[in-house]
């Protein structure tokens, strides 16, 4: 009955519109209000309903139809489109499918050119996939048919309105405050930090919530194929984004022509969003160049994957030597920092790390802190994680730039 009541106001406002002519969105507001109205005058509605059918109605013409209540929704952090009638979002960690259908394949290619048009993003049956961001800084990913077999899929991640800072995944566990005194004073004297997880542990928010620890009177630049970085208290900020190429193959941009260029703009520290092919070589012969403090993200298991993982990136495009490529990932980076989302949906710090140089031809680590899980209470949840990031006894090694920053030693801080 509703959804027929719904179907029907949209026909009846569709053949309303006069194609000569741009209506604003208070004139299809009231048009659709006044039908929704006589209406009401043959079928009993409440005022709530009422609301929910102009809402609806007014969406599907001027915003982006049944997605538009949940891109609203500040409790979803991720959408997942898996053709016209199978939406399932993530709140909490925890994903569901949604009662909720689009009228048809069809429209729901109209939504999703809607949204990548409007940040200058292409993508139809030439070229099927695309990577955007939106407006709201949410980050979108879109396959279309004939590559997705069973209609469009777009998929959504949402990020904070506020970006989340160290003080909140402190709160979240996330992280210990021994821990985020230790980082704070790293990213002040300018160690080079790699933070390295699996997909949706955090990498993002991570890394948002360490540049609030960069000093304001720098000059920082920031590369990424989607811009989804949230640093606000940087007054000299440069942004960079990556660019496609068009429809006849040519003005693509890279990460690796954003890097080099980056490097002529006098930056004091650059933060590439994710490390993911033959920029990591330029990523590290960055920081080994004078960019002292810069910062990266990265896809991993571990942090031993990590490394590896660097060593193929760099090696499909180069040809040094696998010991010239290790020595030059062991000069670049100084911490490398493992987060995972855990059995029990929550993101956690699992390893911080120190990397010491080469040890019989291998890259050789010193754990710092060090997640240790312990046994949950007979009231906790079967599947819950216990546990907390520990301090080890391993000191830090390389003390040289908290010493030339002038923050070394520091009362009640272990290093």
């Amino acid at each position: 009955m509703k959804q027929e009541l719904i179907s029907e106001i949209k026909s009846y406002i569709s053949q309303k519109f006069d194609l000569k002519r741009e209506f604003s969105d208070n004139e299809i507001n009231e048009m659709i209000a006044k039908a929704v109205i006589e209406k009401s005058k043959q079928f009993f509605i409440k005022s709530d309903e009422k609301r929910e059918i102009i809402r609806t109605v007014f969406n599907s013409f001027r915003r982006l139809d049944i997605l538009q209540p949940i891109l609203d929704d500040n409790e979803v952090t991720e959408i997942m489109i898996n053709g016209p009638n199978n939406i399932f979002v993530e709140k909490s960690g925890i994903i569901s499918k949604l009662d909720l259908e689009f009228e048809s394949s069809e429209k729901l290619e109209d939504i999703i050119q809607i949204m990548v048009t409007t940040v200058n993003r292409i993508v139809n049956e030439a070229s099927p996939i695309v990577d955007a961001r939106l407006k709201d800084g949410s980050r979108i990913n879109v396959v279309l048919p004939p590559i997705a077999l069973n209609g469009p899929i777009v998929t959504i991640r949402k990020f904070p309105d506020k970006p989340i800072d160290i003080d909140k995944l402190i709160e979240l566990e996330s992280l210990t405050l021994e821990a985020a005194e230790f980082l704070k004073m790293l990213v002040i004297a300018k160690y080079n930090i790699f933070i390295a997880g699996g997909t949706g542990s955090g990498k993002t928010t991570f890394l948002n919530a360490l540049s609030n620890f960069i000093p304001k009177d720098e000059r920082i630049i920031t590369i990424e194929d989607s811009a989804e970085l949230q640093i606000l208290n940087i007054p000299n900020l440069v942004r960079l984004e990556v660019r496609n190429e068009n429809l006849e193959g040519k003005g693509e941009i890279t990460i690796r022509d954003l890097i080099k260029t980056s490097l002529r703009m006098r930056p004091n520290r650059i933060i590439v969003g994710e490390v993911r092919g033959a920029e990591a070589i330029d990523m590290l012969q960055a920081m080994n160049t004078g960019h002292d403090g810069s910062l990266s993200t990265g896809h991993a298991n571990s942090t031993e994957d990590m490394l590896s993982r660097l060593e193929t990136m760099i090696l499909s495009y180069s040809t040094l030597p696998i010991e010239a490529v290790r020595k030059q990932i062991a000069s670049a980076i100084d911490i490398i920092i493992f987060l995972s989302r855990l059995r029990d949906k929550s993101r956690r710090t699992i390893e911080i790390s120190e990397i010491v140089g080469i040890e019989n031809n291998q890259i050789k680590l010193n754990p710092i802190f060090v997640f240790e899980e312990a046994f949950p209470s007979d009231s906790e949840p079967s599947n819950s994680v216990v546990g907390s990031l520990k301090r080890t006894n391993n000191p830090l090694f390389n003390k040289s730039k908290l010493i030339n920053s002038g923050i070394y030693p520091i009362k009640g801080i272990s290093v």
